[in-house]
């Protein structure tokens, strides 16, 4: 996946919320003449339908993604109505895409990607690695609810990887940070391998995602299929909280 994503996914514009709450023919208008409709596009006041998220390619979900991070970094997001969105899922609920990422209090993929409710399925864990649970989880999201995309979100200045770099033993913390290790040793990097350096720690973060993907396509048949089917797009990201950036992998 190209940093540029933006860029090279073409995806057409997302419907504004606004018009596709007036009526549900308008909507369905909007979805035949190709004008969208994706992660942000079709819930200002309601939460994605099954035919909506359906109607979307796993390409399109990460452009909605990349979109809705840039309207979050420049202080425009959407005006959610998160009491509508709450009634309109409590039904059921069809969610375009399922995010693993980090438990930091800064780095909240919903908000970051400017989400509504019944938009994402959020799993969060300390250095956003992958283990049996997790990828349950994710082969429910996708193979039965029908998610397009498997998002990794690391973040830089992440606490979890200094920790596996120095080493550190805690209780239950210390097989946790053993899942990022690896990550480690495939990072190249010339100058002061460190949790001091910056620069070092967020390049062990990206690779860490790399390998959590990695993990996951090798640990689920289930999802490793979809993929190869087409029809989810197993993808990662790092969020750079110095500015806000969604950076895709």
């Amino acid at each position: 996946m190209s940093e540029h994503l933006c860029r090279e996914v073409n995806c057409g514009e997302s419907i504004g919320r606004r018009t596709v709450m007036k009526t549900a023919l308008g909507a369905a208008a909007l979805f035949a003449m190709g004008a969208g409709g994706g992660l942000n596009g079709v819930a200002y006041a309601a939460s994605l339908s099954k035919s909506q998220r359906d109607a979307m390619t796993p390409e399109q979900v990460l452009a909605e993604m990349a979109k809705g991070n840039e309207r979050f970094r420049s202080g425009k997001p959407m005006q959610h109505d998160y009491l509508a969105q709450k009634r309109s899922s409590a039904e059921g609920q069809y969610p375009s895409a399922v995010v693993l990422s980090c438990i930091d209090s800064r780095a909240p993929a919903e908000i970051v990607m400017d989400a509504g409710i019944g938009e994402t399925f959020n799993s969060r864990v300390a250095g956003n690695v992958v283990n049996d649970d997790l990828l349950g989880s994710m082969e429910f999201a996708c193979a039965v609810a029908g998610a397009k995309v498997v998002l990794v979100m690391g973040h830089t200045a992440c606490g979890a990887i200094k920790g596996a770099i120095d080493h550190v033993e805690l209780g239950n913390l210390t097989g946790l940070l053993a899942r990022i290790r690896p990550a480690i040793s495939l990072t190249k990097y010339d100058g002061e391998r460190s949790s001091k350096n910056a620069e070092f720690v967020d390049a062990v973060a990206h690779s860490n995602v790399l390998h959590t993907i990695d993990q996951i396509r090798k640990r689920s048949d289930v999802l490793a299929k979809l993929e190869k089917e087409g029809r989810i797009k197993i993808a990662g990201a790092m969020y750079h909280l110095s500015g806000g950036r969604l950076e895709f992998l």
